[in-house]
Parts: C-alpha cells; sequence; structure tokens
C-alpha cells in the first residue's frame, strides 16, 4: 500500500490511481494523513475490504510529508560504519539518538532556505510508527511500522558542534530541514524492507549511496531499542541514519551553497528534490 499527503488531504494508491481517503470512505476517514496512523490497523482492514478504486489525478508540486506532524521524531547517528569512519568515530555499541524538531518538516519537493553556516546532506530511509510500541521485541518491531519514507536529515554544522555541548537537535531543526516524502510505503511491498538502495545528488553529482542492509541498527533493532526506553507512538518517525559521503566527511570539505539542486532517493518509494537558496 502506498499513500500520499496532497495538499494536505490524504490519498491512496490503487490499481486504478489515486483515491481521496475522505471521500472514498465517505467521511469514515480523516483527510487529515497524521490522523490516519491512530487509526492504522483500521485504515488497512477497510482498504482490503472496500477495495476503493482511484478516479483522482495528483500533482506532485502538491506533495507534503506523509507524517506531517509526529508527536516525536527521533533520528540516529552514525548508523552506518562507513559514516562512522568518515566522521571520525568509532562504531557506536549503541544508537545515538537526537530529535529534529516538528517545525522543521517540509515536503518532497521545493525550495528550502539556507542560513548562515555549513549546510550539509545525510539521505535517510525513515520509518513512520503505525501501532504504540513500548518494550516490544526486535523480533515483533516491524509490525508496529506503518510504512517507510525518505528523508533528508539536512544538518548545520557550526551550530550543530558548537561547544560547550553539541547542539544536534538545533543545527538539523532550520525550517525546511526536515523534508520527508513523496510517498508512505508499507513494508510489504518490499521484497526486503531491510535491504534498500538509498542515495542522494547535488547538481546531477552523486555525493552518496548505500542499502539499508548496511545499517548497523536495524529498522526493527532501533525500535526494540527505543522502545525499551520510551513509547513510540502512532504517526512518531524515526530517521534511521546516513551512509557515507556527507559533506563533513570529505577532504576538502563541501556544504550545500545557493542555487544547489539535491536530489535524494530511496529505491521502492521515490525521490526528493529540493533547491537551496540563500533567504
Amino acid at each position: 500500500m502506498r499513500i500520499a499527503n496532497a495538499a494536505g488531504r490524504l490519498m491512496l494508491l490503487t490499481d486504478d490511481g489515486w483515491t481521496d481517503v475522505e471521500r472514498a470512505s465517505r467521511g469514515l476517514f480523516s483527510a487529515d494523513p497524521q490522523q490516519i496512523y491512530e487509526r492504522w490497523e483500521e485504515f488497512r482492514h477497510w482498504v482490503a475490504q472496500a477495495q476503493p478504486t482511484g478516479d483522482e489525478t495528483l500533482d506532485e508540486s502538491e506533495l507534503g510529508s506523509p507524517a506531517p506532524r509526529p508527536r516525536q521524531l527521533l533520528a540516529i547517528g552514525l548508523n552506518y560504519r562507513d559514516h562512522a569512519d568518515e566522521s571520525g568515530f568509532t562504531v557506536p555499541e549503541h544508537p545515538p539518538v537526537f530529535t529534529k524538531f516538528v517545525s522543521s518538516i517540509t515536503g518532497p519537493c521545493g525550495d528550502i532556505s539556507l542560513p548562515e553556516g555549513s549546510v550539509d546532506w545525510e539521505v535517510e530511509l525513515v520509518a513512520v510508527v503505525g501501532r504504540r510500541a513500548w518494550q516490544v521485541s526486535e523480533e515483533r518491531a516491524w509490525a508496529h511500522v506503518a510504512g517507510l519514507t525518505v528523508g533528508q536529515d539536512i544538518s548545520e554544522r557550526d551550530k550543530q558542534l558548537s561547544g560547550p555541548v553539541p547542539q544536534f537537535s538545533l543545527g538539523k531543526s532550520h525550517p525546511g530541514f526536515g523534508p520527508m516524502g513523496p510517498f508512505l510505503v508499507t513494508p510489504d511491498e518490499f521484497d526486503d524492507p531491510d535491504d534498500l538502495e538509498l542515495g542522494c545528488s547535488i547538481n546531477g553529482e552523486s555525493v552518496q549511496k548505500g542499502r539499508t542492509s548496511d545499517l548497523i541498527f536495524s529498522v526493527s533493532q532501533l525500535i526494540a531499542r527505543l522502545s525499551a526506553v520510551l513509547p513510540l507512538l502512532p504517526g512518531d518517525v524515526i530517521f534511521t541514519g546516513t551512509p557515507a559521503g556527507v559533506g563533513l566527511g570529505r577532504n576538502p570539505k563541501r556544504y550545500l551553497a545557493d542555487g544547489d539542486e539535491l536530489v535524494s532517493y530511496v529505491k521502492g518509494i521515490g525521490e526528493l528534490r529540493h533547491r537551496l537558496v540563500r533567504a
């Protein structure tokens, strides 16, 4: 199953095309994409039983994040060995966790304003929670995932690494620094949801490419470890980490500049496409 947020309305892809969920369900489900995660199992059952037909066109310029207002947005650092190496860190024994504030979320296309400083790119697979997870085992973790989408953990490194204590969350939470989309895809749509290709390019030049099978802590391990500490709520978002190739890890270092086009993808889901503009 594949869903989208089109101009703030929940859309479902069927064999016949896109359908507006609120209209097709005659108001049973809200048009608000964020609300569907609270009723995820009921929604999946309705799709299977009603088998709605698609009669809507989708304007991709109107797409927003498939999880626009999560109560919690958790992100994982150093979750690929090659990225830990390029960052000068040893492979972590436990997932390094930080947050991106919800006001940083934006959709899969459009302009992103560049603040002052050193702005970097980090393509990531993003998991969205579909069922409350509290002290969930690794074996049961995927049952709590509504679906997967593409994310960019855009980061202003000067603020992120400023002392005396690093400011990861602030450096990664400027407006537009949490793009997600273009669709949310349920895990059953993939041959192996633990082995997906992801990458990104700047102005057509490939700068990152990896596979989620190389994650140090897989999606299921992350859900098990996070839910051992705090409940994960329906609609919560987990940025799972980035592979090597970020600007900070290059010699010389490279950062995003005014006019750059940043394209990010996860195969089987789609791509993000953004232009960086100096405010």
